[in-house]
């Protein structure tokens, strides 16, 4: 696996097995859920800031937020 483009995260076995059951519902892979999850809450970080997705996201990668 490439180890730029993948990372691995560890989670509570309470939170994957709610993960898991939130996914067998909404027919996603845990991977797609947690992407998911991400952009909306950037999306709603940006909304709060007044600014746009795709700035609040340069912000984070660029360590400013």
């Amino acid at each position: 696996m490439d180890k730029i483009k993948w990372k691995s995260v560890a989670v509570r076995t309470e939170n994957y097995n709610l993960l898991r059951g939130l996914c067998k519902r909404k027919f996603r892979t845990p991977g797609s859920f947690v992407e998911k999850l991400l952009h909306e809450y950037i999306e709603f970080q940006a909304k709060k800031e007044k600014t746009s997705a795709e700035k609040y996201r340069q912000k984070l990668l660029n360590g400013e937020v």
